[in-house]
């Protein structure tokens, strides 16, 4: 057990490695009840994201629906990386545990003007047990949780009373995130177990998510990189070009500019490993490695690190000092279980 933005959390539950090769080949299960649950609810709850949001929700149209995007200040840097789901009454947030009460005082903050008393920011006591692997879904269902069909695409949630039982993840692979009362997790969490499925703890879910080329809080990015310097351009939603988000006004700048830098992935040609804040060595210039580990999918290190935007082809990591060869990749480094 270790300790983690104010939880006592468990990094494994006998051999990270095993619990890492589980979920690429079976199914694991992570108890991630340290995430804050949070419900947008009010008549005026859509324009309150939409502008507070660099994804539109908007484009979620059906209720289950479900956006990856981020939390912006003014500056265009990141409070929080979130997914935004639509719920019967409103939009229901799940964000890091870390930034729990940062995000919390920024959207009250913004509970202002026009949008005052028209928008509700509840905090809810939830668990979350996240299922992973290929074979998650199956186990979910061959014990009740979910009949497969009423799944039919990622990033969609189906609503069953008290729980959100929803096709999102943080490992690459396939599988539930379930929220539920706390006091009905216990039995869920044996009822998995009993069905063949390997509790995993933090270790393993780092490794997973490097892995699959997914984004730390806190280290690869933070309220002073953009999602243009965090590989997250995606996640903004530059249209309409009227929906004035917080933080727009600076992406624009910046990707006008050009960003001066870059978050890529690397992978060690030699042996060692790459660990975060590790210089980087390229050919134009300096960058750091923010994510670094060794991959028990691939058998060598990996990482992700911000480099010049220029930087290309063979760099060299600075490992106890000593320059180690590396070279530039394109996250992710293993997709559904596969090298990429």
């Amino acid at each position: 057990m270790v300790g983690f933005a104010g939880w006592d959390m468990p990094l494994h539950y006998g051999s990270q490695v095993e619990e890492h090769h589980a979920v690429r080949t079976g199914a694991g299960v992570f108890d991630v009840s340290h995430m804050t649950v949070v419900d947008i609810a009010g008549r005026n709850a859509p324009a309150f994201l939409r502008r507070l949001l660099a994804g539109d929700v908007a484009r979620l149209a059906e209720i289950g629906q479900a956006l990856y995007t981020t939390l912006l200040n003014e500056a265009g840097g990141i409070i929080d990386d979130l997914i935004a789901y639509r719920m019967p009454q409103g939009y229901r947030l799940v964000v890091n545990a870390a930034t729990r009460d940062k995000v919390l005082d920024w959207l009250r903050q913004h509970v202002t003007g026009e949008v005052a008393g028209e928008v509700n920011v509840a905090e809810r006591d939830m668990a979350i047990l996240a299922v992973q692997g290929p074979e998650a879904i199956a186990r979910c269902e061959s014990v009740g949780v979910v009949q497969a069909a009423a799944l039919p695409a990622r990033f969609n949630a189906v609503i069953a009373g008290t729980w959100t039982i929803a096709r999102t993840g943080y490992t690459g692979e396939d599988g539930l995130e379930i929220m539920l009362p706390d006091a009905e997790a216990p039995e869920l969490w044996r009822r998995l177990l009993a069905a063949g499925v390997r509790p995993a703890g933090l270790a393993a879910r780092d490794t997973l998510r490097l892995e699959a080329g997914l984004n730390l809080y806190g280290q690869d990015m933070d309220e002073s990189v953009s999602p243009l310097a965090a590989n997250l351009g995606w996640t903004v939603h530059w249209s309409p070009q009227d929906r004035r988000f917080i933080g727009r006004r600076a992406l624009e700048q910046e990707r006008a500019a050009g960003a001066a830098r870059k978050l890529t992935g690397l992978a060690l040609t030699v042996r060692g490993v790459m660990r975060p804040g590790q210089r980087v060595l390229t050919n134009s210039g300096e960058g750091t490695v923010t994510s670094g580990l060794f991959s028990p999918t691939l058998g060598y290190s990996i990482a992700l690190a911000r480099l010049p935007a220029e930087a290309s082809q063979a760099v060299d990591v600075l490992i106890r000092d000593k320059p180690r060869p590396a070279r530039i990749v394109r996250p992710p480094f293993v997709s559904s279980g596969n090298p990429t």
